[in-house]
Order: C-alpha cells, then sequence, then structure tokens
C-alpha cells in the first residue's frame, strides 16, 4: 500500500484506537507499584502517543503532498532524482519518456490525444549542469491535430514546493485539467505544461540557486531545461516562448528565474511564494559565505539595489491565514512601484498555505500567464 493510500491512512487511524481502548483497559492492571507496571503504564502511553502521531503525519502528508510514495519519503528507489550525471555533460539527449498517464478531472479518460491531450512521465536532463529529475509534460489537444501539425508552442513550467513531488502538480492541482478547461473556454493559448519539483539535487533544497561547487540550479532551469523541452518537442522559441510558475518554493523560484533571465522567461507565477532564500538544514549553505550573492537571492532587494528587469509578474495569496506573506507581497510589490517589472496580485481575503489555496486561484494564474505567451507559430 502506497504512503499516500486511504488504507494506510485508515489502518492507522484503527490502531490508534485500539492503542487507546487497550490503554483505558490495561490502565488499572498496570495500577501497581513496582518496576513492571511502571514500564507497562510507560509503554502504553509511548504506544498510545506513537500510534496518534503516525496517524496525524499521514493526514498532514496526504493534506500537504510533502512525500508521495514511501521511497520519495525514505530517499530509496530506483525512480528518485538524480543529483549528478556527468556523462550527460557537453551533449543535449533531450526529455526521457518514461510512461504515458491519463489525463484526470476531464470525464474523457482514454479518449485520443487530440481530444484531451496527452500527458508524459518524463526525465529531464541536464546538458551543462548533469543535473536530471523527474518530472510530467503535458501536451495539449492541439499539438496533434493537423491544423497545428507545422506549429511550435509556447511553454510553461510549473514548480511545486519542498519537498514535493512533480506528481503533487496532477493530482493536487491537476495543472493538466485546469489548462484543458481554459483552452477550451478560449481563456488560454494552447501550451505545453512541464511540472517538476523544485530541486534537481534532492534531498538537498537548492531554491534555485547556482551554488558554489555545488549543484547549478539555476542554469538547469533556466537553460538545462528549456534546452532539452526544444530537442524533444515542438516548442517556440524567441519573445513570450515561455513562462514559469509555482507555489511556495516554486513560487519564489519563478519570481527569481524570470527576474533574472527575463530573456528566457516572458512572465512568471508565484502562488504564496517568498521573495527570500531560505536558509535551514535543507539547504545548507547556498551562497559559499558570499554575502553579496545572499543579498541578490533577496528579490526586495534586486528590485531596490539592481536594474529592474522588464518583465511581467503576478503574485498570489491570502491576507490571513498564510503566516506573513501578505506583509511580504506588499513590501515586494511597493519595491517594484515605477520599475519596468509590473507586478500583478491576487489576494484572497483567507487562504492557507495548501493546495485548496493555490486551486482557487490556479485558472485566474494560468489564464494572465497565458495572456503573456506567444500564439502557436
Amino acid at each position: 500500500m502506497g504512503l499516500t493510500s486511504h488504507k494506510v491512512l485508515a489502518l492507522s487511524a484503527l490502531l490508534s484506537v485500539l492503542a487507546v481502548a487497550g490503554t483505558v483497559l490495561l490502565w488499572p492492571r498496570l495500577a501497581g507499584r513496582g518496576w513492571l507496571p511502571v514500564l507497562g503504564r510507560l509503554g502504553t502511553i509511548a504506544g498510545t502517543q506513537l500510534s496518534v502521531l503516525c496517524t496525524l503525519a499521514l493526514l498532514a502528508n496526504n493534506y500537504f503532498a510533502f512525500y508521495s510514495s514511501w521511497d520519495d519519503l525514505l530517499g530509496t528507489g530506483a525512480d528518485g532524482p538524480v543529483t549528478i550525471q556527468n556523462q550527460l555533460l557537453g551533449r543535449d539527449p533531450g526529455v526521457q519518456q518514461l510512461s504515458t498517464e491519463n489525463v484526470q478531472g476531464t470525464g474523457a479518460t482514454g479518449r485520443a490525444p487530440e481530444q484531451v491531450g496527452r500527458l508524459e512521465k518524463v526525465r529531464l536532463p541536464g546538458a551543462s549542469t548533469g543535473l536530471s529529475t523527474e518530472g510530467y509534460v503535458y501536451l495539449p489537444p492541439q499539438y496533434f491535430q493537423p491544423g497545428y501539425r507545422e506549429r511550435r508552442f509556447p511553454a510553461v513550467i510549473a514548480i511545486t514546493g519542498f519537498p514535493g513531488d512533480a506528481k503533487n502538480l496532477v493530482t493536487k492541482l491537476n495543472y493538466p485539467s485546469v489548462q484543458l478547461k481554459l483552452t477550451e473556454r478560449g481563456s488560454a493559448r494552447p501550451t505545453v505544461l512541464v511540472l517538476m519539483r523544485p530541486s534537481p539535487a534532492m534531498p538537498r533544497d537548492t531554491e534555485c540557486e547556482d551554488v558554489p561547487g555545488g549543484p547549478q540550479s539555476d542554469r538547469y532551469f533556466s537553460a538545462d531545461v528549456p534546452a532539452a523541452l526544444r530537442a524533444s518537442y515542438r516548442i517556440a522559441t524567441g519573445p513570450g516562448s515561455l513562462g514559469v510558475i509555482g507555489n511556495s518554493t516554486g513560487g519564489y523560484c519563478a519570481l527569481k528565474l524570470a527576474m533574472r533571465h527575463p530573456d528566457v522567461f516572458a512572465a512568471a507565477v508565484s502562488l504564496s511564494g517568498y521573495y527570500r532564500a531560505a536558509e535551514d538544514p535543507t539547504t545548507g549553505d547556498l551562497f559559499g559565505g558570499d554575502g553579496a550573492r545572499r543579498d541578490r537571492a533577496d528579490l526586495a532587494w534586486r528590485l531596490a539595489h539592481l536594474p529592474a528587469p522588464a518583465t511581467a509578474l503576478l503574485v498570489g495569496g491570502s491576507r490571513e491565514g498564510d503566516g506573513d506573506y501578505y506583509d511580504q507581497t506588499e513590501r515586494f510589490r511597493a519595491a517594484a512601484k515605477g520599475t519596468a517589472t509590473k507586478v500583478s496580485a491576487i489576494t484572497l481575503d483567507s487562504g492557507g498555505h495548501n493546495f485548496s489555496t493555490w486551486s482557487r486561484m490556479l485558472p485566474t494564474s494560468l489564464g494572465w500567464l497565458s495572456d503573456h505567451l506567444a500564439d502557436p507559430a
């Protein structure tokens, strides 16, 4: 049974109930003096608390989708992301297709790709960095239709939060279904979606940085991934060909990539993203002790001290329920006023740092992003 299986959660909840009931029944028998009754009482308390904590941890993981499988949790298995693959350096192998999956939530499971598109599980190698990670590529129906056979499509790179798996963007936010419905209504251009996790060097959180002496994650996302996509799919080149969107850590990455590489990404969307690189045990030292590099990873600092890039950004979040997100966002928007960086916002009255909140903003966000991309050419 998988980590996110309802059966695992139900079994854990049942064991918790039995542990509590067993403690109630056994407690009178363990009320005596001596070391054996004391050990018995300690054992029942520890067992009950452990079972309840496991159930709560499973509930939290299912809700926030931190880990999608036992291998993802334990860092085992052959399908995990590969940190360094030096054999990739210097050549462009393109995207490696691993499998094809159904487009969910459309009422059209099994229909032809020219009707609902196609979702491919892939590995995205980096020719210049040696980095690699797994993700998903969604090809819209038009990609397979005769009228578009000679056309190249814009693409959007979608990045989830850390340490989430790219599958969360399919199972929790369902990017393919949302994009398909927008295209069918004429609210978005036919667009290729590339669904990814935020670090190609797991289990380290690289915050989309080029780490001195370490993983070059910025270059991976801004150079390697676009090159691999264009080597494998009919992806457009030039202005308006690429956009980027993300939630939480992915939102920070999206803004930073677009601000650092406006020649690559036409626009970016951040859903509950932050504005300064995290620094904790999962990141390690991202800047090699260089304060200037750390400052440049602070997006508000960049606007205040460096030439503002000519790019369009959309920031989405809530006034209440997501920590100090709203205050940070208002400061960022204020710093961008009067500059070449145009910042728009979606602001909900309330909503936590979770997939439910991001789902509410996703259709509008993808529609806005599509307005800043070029038509299939």
